[in-house]
């Protein structure tokens, strides 16, 4: 929840100079993702932060992914910790959310993550491999493709602390290990796992050269000109 118009120019411009390869996906408040959309002029795409489980209805507040769909939006980000710890959103929820966004033919970005008492307990795998079972259970095999996995420890999300390279590779090691266990060797081969949590232009180079490391879940560098430097990361 940040930016006006004259902030979101600046962005933009910083946006529209990006070389890169890499997929770039960005996702302003719902209020300006239109105003976002119609001054990209490179390949960078627009999502949304969130979206509801139905296509319409008495949901105040709420944004379909019909309503996404109906002025070009392609990608949604799910679960976002700050969805799930601040908006108490649950499992179940983001699972029909996913499932609905996809059957509405969005592109999805689930997000998931322990907090920093679950990682001190030892819980990680636990954590995630449980709020995996939630996406999984709403996603057809043919649809992973679709689908790109965020990784974003809560406890390194805007507090200054990063995980490790060696921290964020063993979780995301796991996670592919899980796709295999649970859904296919070939999803597990083709699925993006992005890495969030204090992502910034003085590490993104280290945590892009992990081997299960496919990108990044940016916060407040996304907000900076920094954010070039990111973009341009060889994941």
């Amino acid at each position: 929840m940040n930016g006006n118009k004259k902030a979101l120019d600046t962005i933009i411009d910083d946006l529209n100079a990006i070389k890169t390869d890499n997929d770039v996906v960005v996702a302003p408040p719902a209020i300006y993702m239109e105003y976002v959309k119609n001054k990209i002029t490179n390949s960078v795409q627009v999502a949304a932060q969130n979206c509801y489980k139905a296509p319409s209805g008495a949901y105040t507040g709420e944004i379909s992914p019909a309503m996404l769909t109906d002025i070009g939006i392609d990608w949604v980000v799910l679960g976002h910790s700050e969805r799930r710890h601040v908006f108490g959103e649950g499992n179940e929820l983001i699972g029909a959310k996913v499932k609905h966004a996809l059957e509405s033919g969005l592109n999805v970005i689930p997000c998931i993550g322990e907090k920093l008492d679950e990682r001190e307990a030892g819980a990680t795998e636990a954590v995630v491999f449980e709020q995996m079972k939630y996406l999984k259970d709403n996603i057809e095999e043919n649809q992973w493709s679709k689908v790109v996995i965020a990784y974003e420890p809560v406890w390194a999300i805007g507090t200054g602390k990063t995980a490790t390279p060696d921290q964020a590779q063993d979780v995301h090691k796991s996670l592919r290990k899980w796709l295999v266990d649970n859904v296919s060797q070939a999803v597990a081969d083709s699925t993006r796992i992005l890495y969030g949590g204090s992502v910034k232009g003085s590490n993104c180079k280290e945590l892009a050269q992990q081997p299960d490391i496919d990108g990044f879940l940016v916060g407040g560098a996304s907000l900076k000109p920094e954010f070039k430097e990111i973009a341009n990361a060889n994941c």
